[in-house]
């Protein structure tokens, strides 16, 4: 059985999709979020275990549900 790609990359990419799709910069995007850009760039490369409560925030900076944002990954 192939493994599969780690979590917070799958995650990262999610976001990153989403974001984009909404035309938004990492900088716009992580003031809506109330987030450091560098941080929203992390989570964008997977580099970032996110937490929660910055898990609803991301969702809420898209309005969207939080399954939403998790849905495919």
């Amino acid at each position: 059985m192939a493994r599969r790609t780690n979590i917070t990359d799958r995650f990262g990419r999610r976001v990153r999709e989403l974001r984009q799709r909404a035309k938004l910069s990492q900088e716009e995007f992580a003031a809506r979020c109330d987030l450091d850009r560098t941080y929203i760039s992390g989570i964008e490369r997977g580099k970032r275990n996110v937490a929660l409560r910055n898990i609803e925030a991301i969702a809420q900076a898209l309005q969207i549900s939080m399954s939403e944002l998790l849905k495919g990954i």
